[in-house]
């Protein structure tokens, strides 16, 4: 019988990666941990702050939103324009056009949550969700998505969600990439600081 500890846990690959570039780049791995960890936040907020910028600048939100969601049809019919062998329509229908929709879904529930808190997107600040579960709120952006009622900054930011997603793997790879070099520079150093500043 197998003991709970002895399941590997998800970020298993994670820390074998790091701890053979620790060792190969004879960086501790405390620091090696913490850099790469500020660096996949960096890589994710810098890209969702630019593609939702870059997105409203173009004008390109509510169109990306359009085009990834699966058409209404009346009656059985594709909406008007909409070829039943058109690049859109094939796309929708790959695993790569699901997986944006459902990366869209998400970045509208994100998207609301956060304009909610901080008053941005349209939303009132401080006002609540009547559906206060996670699963509601899910249907709910699905709804939405489908319906095309995703407009304006909160489309902008559901494009640079779900954008930001796709580079996942770059992100990832690039974030171990820089680690040691992020370690040496900055963790290390301001490590060093506290140590001194406490030990006194």
């Amino acid at each position: 019988m197998s003991s709970p500890s002895s399941q590997p846990s998800k970020f298993a690959p994670y820390k074998e990666a790091l701890a053979a570039l620790s060792q190969r780049t004879r960086t501790p791995l405390p620091s090696l941990v913490i850099s790469f960890a500020l660096l996949h936040e960096l890589t994710a907020i810098i890209p969702l702050v630019g593609f939702f910028y870059g997105s409203r600048a173009l004008g390109i939100g509510e169109g990306v939103v359009r085009a990834v969601a699966p058409p209404q049809s009346t009656a059985g019919r594709p909406e008007q324009g909409e070829s039943s062998g058109g690049f859109l329509s094939r796309f929708r229908d790959t695993w790569i056009g699901e997986r944006f929709r459902e990366w869209m879904v998400e970045g509208e529930v994100r998207a609301e949550r956060v304009g909610r808190r901080y008053g941005w997107f349209g939303f009132e600040k401080g006002s609540k969700v009547n559906e206060a579960t996670a699963e509601s709120q899910s249907m709910r952006a699905a709804s939405a998505l489908v319906s095309g009622r995703i407009a304006g900054d909160v489309a902008n930011a559901v494009v640079a969600y779900a954008l930001t997603k796709t580079l996942l793997p770059i992100r990832v790879g690039a974030s171990l990439w820089l680690a040691p070099a992020f370690s040496r520079a900055f963790v290390q150093p301001v490590g060093s600081i506290f140590t001194r500043v406490f030990r006194r």
